[in-house]
């Protein structure tokens, strides 16, 4: 059983060499950490993960809610879908993946207040395999608190692209989720984060042949980026259009197609509503503290610049959702409003796009198709040719 297990990581590590690079897979991905067994006994619960080698390990806790985090930079977390969705324990559930570039998290979700009384590798049955042991112990609520902090500053670095200099429309294309957040889990087992990127390269790969618009890809990797951080990413390379991608889910397995969502402070309804608090739980999910909103922004959302950001979102929706009526199907009320924080931005005509329910598994099959996504991105790009149409006809006119 160990040689096999040593064999796998080995496999793995070599797999990782297309995607990084050699210098970047030695560097970055050389330890794999393959699975992952979580144990509670005589008071303590385990989490016992599997790695190729040993790498540095910190360890610190968050509250609201109550998290337990350890980073490891070093570490490729390439553990099985299923891993880390059971409940033992301390532990309600846990999960691996990169929080930002070079940077690996293990957010452990926390049953009840507890401290890490022991993090540290030991050797496992052969030399090419170590096990990282996090060891949690109950504690009560104000020792909890005080023991809880807020990390230290996040990176500014989250992996995204750079658009190319030029005088076109620059669109920004979110992927939404990322790393150590992996979004909705399809009814294949396959991870929203890794969906919406495959469609979201698609897209830009429409928009880039088509040469009439640049495009900025606020990840364009499996990473974390933090919420409020994919705007800013966004607003600071002056983007005349955000569009976040992501793929719904709910506990009705029938429920199926796209919505199109703008921002606003009132839901449409309360399944918008419950999307959108999913939606900015993400920062949580990461084992980041979210930010709070800034006192005032109320006053803001009644300036003359926000309501006519918001007739540019509610039109560019309306253009949108005409380009792709004839290759995606839309849920009964196809535009909806709801208060998601990557569609707050005063200045930039944003929209959230759910290209359907991964609980279902008809749209399943379809947002895992290689002729689906194709064509819906194709689509997609020509809703946003179109919605540029009058500015692009007005430079054409007055170039030489």
């Amino acid at each position: 059983m160990m040689p096999s297990l040593a064999i796998r990581i080995a496999a793995l590590a070599l797999a990782l060499l297309p995607a990084f690079g050699a210098a970047e897979a030695f560097a970055f991905g050389s330890s794999v950490a393959v699975s992952a067994e979580v144990t509670a006994e005589e008071g303590a619960t385990r989490i016992v993960l599997v790695a190729s080698r040993s790498v540095e390990a910190t360890s610190f806790l968050l509250e609201k809610p109550d998290r337990a985090v350890v980073e490891a930079p070093g570490l490729n977390c390439q553990l099985p879908h299923e891993a880390g969705r059971r409940r033992v324990g301390l532990v309600a559930g846990f999960r691996c993946g990169l929080f930002a570039v070079g940077r690996t998290r293990l957010v452990v979700d926390l049953a009840a207040p507890a401290t890490i009384s022991r993090l540290e590798w030991v050797d496992g049955p052969v030399p090419e395999v170590k096990h990282l042991v996090v060891e949690l112990r109950s504690a009560d609520r104000e020792t909890f608190r005080k023991t809880a902090r807020a990390p230290g500053r996040d990176p500014d670095t989250t992996g995204s692209i750079a658009a190319p200099p030029g005088p076109g429309p620059l669109v920004a294309i979110d992927a939404g989720h990322g790393g150590v957040d992996p979004g909705a889990i399809a009814t294949t087992g396959d991870y929203e984060k890794d969906v919406v990127l495959a469609f979201a390269r698609a897209l830009r790969d429409r928009l880039v042949a088509g040469r009439r618009v640049r495009v900025l890809m606020i990840r364009d990797g499996d990473v974390f980026v933090p919420l409020d951080e994919r705007v800013r990413i966004a607003r600071d390379a002056g983007a005349d259009l955000f569009i976040s991608i992501h793929g719904d889910s709910m506990s009705n397995p029938k429920g199926r197609g796209a919505t199109i969502y703008t921002g606003a402070e009132r839901a449409t309804d309360l399944e918008s509503a419950k999307v959108a608090e999913r939606e900015n739980a993400a920062d949580a999910v990461g084992g980041q503290i979210p930010p709070a909103v800034r006192a005032g922004v109320s006053d803001i959302l009644h300036d003359l610049t926000i309501r006519e950001t918001r007739g540019l979102s509610h039109r560019f929706a309306g253009v949108l959702q005409s380009a792709l009526g004839t290759v995606m199907q839309f849920t009964p009320q196809p535009h909806r409003e709801a208060g998601f924080r990557v569609l707050r931005a005063p200045d930039m005509t944003s929209v959230l796009v759910e290209l359907g329910y991964l609980s279902n598994a008809k749209d399943a099959t379809l947002l895992l198709s290689d002729d689906w996504r194709a064509r819906s991105a194709a689509a997609m790009a020509e809703g946003i040719e179109r919605f540029f149409g009058p500015r692009l006809a007005e430079r054409a006119a007055v170039l030489p």
